[in-house]
C-alpha cells in the first residue's frame, strides 16, 4: 500500500468518525429537547371535582339531533352529563341505552347528556348510532383532545357537571341505570 493510500485510509476513517460522532451529539440533543418539551408539557393542568369545566367544541354526529356541534360554554345554566365512549367497548354499549331512556325526561329538566366518541371513524359510529336509535348529542373527539382535556383514561368515564360549569362528579366505568339517574339529579338546575 503506498503512502498516499494510507493517506487517503487515514482521512476516511477520520470522516467517518466525525460523522458517527455528529450523529450521536444530534441524537442526545434530540432526547434532550424532547424531555424538556415532555416535562413542561407534564404541568398541564388536572381538572378534579369543584374544579370548573373547561371548554371544548366537537362536531355533533348524530344526525337525529339539531345541534351541529356541541360546545360546553353554551349549555351554560344547564346540568352536563360527558360520556365519553368508544364503539368497541362492550361496557359503553351497555350503558346507551340507559342514557336513551333518560334523555328526553332530563333534558326537559335542563340537563344535556353528551356521549363523546373516541372512535377512529364516523362510519362505525353512525352504525352504532342507528343500531340503537340514539337521539342525544354525539360529538366525535377525533383528536382525543377533549380527553386529554379531561384526562380521561379507561371507557366508558363519564364526567357530570353542575348548572354552574363546575366538575360535581366523576365516574370511571359504566353505569347502572340506578346510578346514572342519582347523578343526573345531583345536577339538575331544578333542585
Amino acid at each position: 500500500m503506498s503512502l498516499k493510500q494510507m493517506e487517503k485510509k487515514k482521512q476516511y476513517k477520520k470522516r467517518n468518525r466525525l460523522m458517527f460522532r455528529t450523529a450521536i451529539i444530534v441524537v442526545l440533543l434530540a432526547a434532550i429537547v424532547f424531555a424538556l418539551v415532555t416535562n413542561l408539557q407534564g404541568d398541564k393542568a388536572v381538572y378534579q371535582i369543584g374544579d370548573e369545566a373547561p371548554d371544548f367544541k366537537l362536531k355533533q354526529i348524530n344526525k337525529n339531533n339539531k345541534l351541529e356541534t356541541v360546545q360546553l360554554s353554551e349549555l351554560e345554566g344547564k346540568g352536563v352529563m360527558l360520556n365519553f365512549w368508544g364503539t368497541w367497548c362492550k361496557p359503553c354499549e351497555e350503558e346507551m341505552p340507559y342514557m336513551q331512556t333518560l334523555y328526553s325526561e332530563y333534558k326537559e329538566k335542563g340537563i344535556e347528556i353528551a356521549a363523546i366518541s373516541l372512535d377512529s371513524t364516523e362510519t362505525v359510529v353512525h352504525r352504532f348510532i342507528d343500531k340503537h336509535d340514539l337521539t342525544f348529542p354525539i360529538p366525535h373527539d377525533t383528536t382525543g383532545e377533549v380527553q386529554d382535556l379531561y384526562d380521561i383514561g379507561p371507557l366508558p368515564s363519564t364526567v357530570f357537571i353542575n348548572p354552574d360549569g363546575v366538575i360535581e362528579e366523576r365516574i370511571l366505568g359504566a353505569l347502572t341505570l340506578e346510578k346514572l339517574e342519582g347523578y343526573l339529579q345531583d345536577i339538575s338546575p331544578e333542585q
